[in-house]
């Protein structure tokens, strides 16, 4: 008794480290460059028109960017739909709808924005402390188990990253949890208010990311499995789940008929998911996504410790896995194991016969991850001496050291939250994570700039127009009135040329064009790279 009390205080102890970890420093990390068309679209404004206002061959300063961050003037929420409808289709429009509602209240600045998140984060931990219930009922220890699993999430590196980021992920893992939660205690009870529970549940997660629809095909599927043979205490459970599906789809019909519409320039926007990768790079972030949940330290893509310290933790999840289908009722292990694969599959096998990347980014697999911290939540709890007990001889070597094993169980969890303890320690003090591509190395660029504002960075839209939210990502990093000279399609660098004849040439491009980049060449004379994974060049002083 005395050692579960401890445990349970020591858990919650963890918990409120993981609740205080999502709240540290919101202001200070690196604007991501998604963060930036988060904000824009919340606040009213197309990307269309923001190219309008700043390319246009002229010298402006970094902190005038920061206006198409805030709310635009006389506008509201029909404007922040219109937005996502024309340039962004698929995404749709229930997180920035709250946004805007939020930077109404409370403003737009970092803090702001991004608290916004880590609070709708917190909505997770108790559901799924209740999803484990459900899916664990017949356990003994359930209790333990679920808070354990709120641990690992309030914990998760991941999703800790993912609580500050200003961006819809948090809600969609607290959609994907509510909805499996309130799925189960529908086909428990059978009673009309737990299938509105989660006819609701089910419509805020289509209107709140496209890639809820993965969790939504898992659920069809475990229904599905779970009720074969179709027997009479089923048909009702079925007939009620595939209205619930049914009414939610009609309900979200709206925005289908948005991408039904709109279908060539949702396309456009994920063309780069589309490109083929090769399966070693998806093996290699696969291993990244899925253990990110518990261990996340970044040494390098191409340093091989960042991929051997988390083979423990792959092989724990395997671990966790097969002592669940091996232990727990059949519709148990159904759940969970349809919660994992059928997403991942979605994702993964389009990319591994057509090409692309779709499943090696991270947060498309959210889906996915609530399932595995149940699972390892599970085997932690309930591993004892006689589970998975190797068939050999009682003086077996494997088989005494199996049996023993289990006695470090205490020291096993310290490590593992250990492990992530660390790693949202070092992740909190860093300016971004890998997680991040898009503005990854906007400090580094910033670091590289003088310290004073003498300088003129020079910048287009960039050979694949994604200039604009690099830009205002790196305004954040400068002094307000540092100088930028922003070029349209077809640069006219004239202005730029008389001012080279009043002061020194002190010149930088970010991000240029090939166009760009000839045309200032021709001017000025050959640039040299200052960060080359950056795309920061400079021309040499004389």
């Amino acid at each position: 008794m005395g050692d579960r009390r401890f445990l349970s205080w020591f858990l919650i102890a963890a918990i409120t480290l993981g609740v205080g970890f999502r709240f540290f420093e919101l202001d200070r990390k690196l604007v991501w460059h998604d963060e930036v068309y988060t904000s824009m679209r919340a606040a009213g404004y197309t990307r269309k028109e923001i190219d309008q206002e700043l390319f246009q061959n002229k010298l402006i300063q970094s902190g005038s960017l920061q206006k198409f961050q805030q709310l635009k003037p006389d506008s509201n929420e029909q404007e922040t739909i219109a937005s996502l409808i024309q340039e962004d289709p698929q995404h749709p429009p229930l997180y920035f709808l709250i946004a805007r509602v939020w930077m109404e209240w409370f403003g737009s600045d970092r803090l702001a924005i991004r608290f916004l998140p880590a609070l709708l984060s917190l909505l997770s931990l108790p559901l799924i402390y209740g999803l484990a219930w459900e899916v664990f009922e017949t356990e003994i220890e359930v209790d333990l188990i679920a808070l354990l699993a709120v641990t690992l999430l309030a914990l998760s590196p991941f999703d800790i990253l993912f609580a500050q980021t200003a961006r819809q992920y948090s809600l969609l893992t607290a959609t994907i949890i509510g909805s499996s939660y309130v799925l189960l205690r529908s086909l428990r009870w059978g009673i009309w208010q737990n299938w509105l529970l989660y006819l609701s549940a089910v419509t805020m997660g289509l209107y709140t990311h496209p890639f809820f629809g993965l969790t939504l095909v898992g659920q069809i599927i475990f229904v599905g499995w779970r009720s074969l043979p179709l027997l009479a205490g089923q048909v009702k459970k079925v007939r009620n789940f595939s209205l619930a599906i049914a009414a939610a789809i009609f309900l979200y019909s709206p925005w289908i008929l948005v991408l039904v519409v709109q279908s060539k320039r949702a396309l456009a926007t994920t063309d780069w998911a589309r490109f083929d990768v090769g399966w070693l790079y998806l093996v290699k972030l696969w291993l990244l996504s899925f253990t990110s949940l518990f261990f996340d330290l970044d040494f390098g893509f191409n340093q091989p410790w960042t991929f051997w310290l988390r083979l423990p933790y792959l092989f724990l999840i395997f671990a966790a896995f097969s002592l669940v289908i091996r232990r727990t009722p059949k519709a148990t292990w159904q759940f969970l194991v349809t919660s994992v694969v059928v997403p991942f599959l979605l994702l993964a096998i389009p990319d591994l016969v057509f090409g692309g990347k779709r499943s090696a980014v991270s947060r498309y697999l959210i889906s996915c991850f609530p399932g595995v911290q149940l699972a390892i939540a599970y085997f932690i709890i309930a591993w004892q001496p006689n589970i998975l007990a190797l068939a050999k001889p009682s003086k077996s070597f494997l088989r005494k050291l199996w049996l023993n094993a289990w006695k470090l169980k205490p020291l096993a969890l310290a490590l593992l939250l250990s492990g992530a303890i660390l790693s949202c320690g070092v992740s909190a003090f860093a300016d971004t994570w890998w997680v991040k591509d898009l503005s990854y190395y906007n400090g580094v660029v910033a670091r590289a700039l003088p310290s004073n504002s003498n300088f003129i960075l020079v910048s287009d839209q960039g050979d694949d127009y994604t200039n604009m939210g690099d830009l205002i990502s790196l305004s954040y990093l400068l002094p307000k009135d540092t100088r930028l000279f922003l070029t349209k399609h077809i640069p006219d660098l004239s202005q730029l040329e008389a001012l080279s004849s009043l002061s020194s040439k002190d010149f930088y491009l970010f991000h240029p064009s090939q166009v760009l980049q000839k045309a200032f060449e021709q001017k000025f004379g050959k640039v040299t790279k200052v960060v080359p994974e950056a795309s920061l060049w400079r021309l040499p002083q004389p």
